[in-house]
């Protein structure tokens, strides 16, 4: 006898299904997305949230609300974070 594992996939299909969850997830697509490239950026350089805060001319504390998803992050701030990063930002609507 087989017992099924019941995964975050699995959660994550079913709780799709509700309205309001659905809305809710896609409304954070955008949020989630900026998190997950400046951790991702911020890990390639090898830096810490400190050493990115300095660079980018904020604190530490900002930068940990941005890459948890609890802060609304400004176009100016994710230029000097870009910036930090000695890249670009682009912005693309899809």
């Amino acid at each position: 006898m087989t017992k099924k594992i019941y995964t975050i996939h699995d959660h994550l299909k079913e709780s799709l299904k509700d309205p309001e969850f659905r809305r809710a997830w896609n409304e954070s697509e955008v949020d989630y997305q900026v998190s997950r490239q400046i951790i991702a950026e911020r890990l390639h350089k090898k830096m810490t949230q400190g050493e990115l805060a300095i660079k980018a001319k904020t604190t530490q504390a900002v930068i940990s609300r941005i890459e948890r998803m609890t802060t609304n992050v400004s176009m100016d701030l994710l230029k000097r974070i870009a910036a930090a990063f000695g890249s670009k930002l682009r912005v693309q609507f899809e």
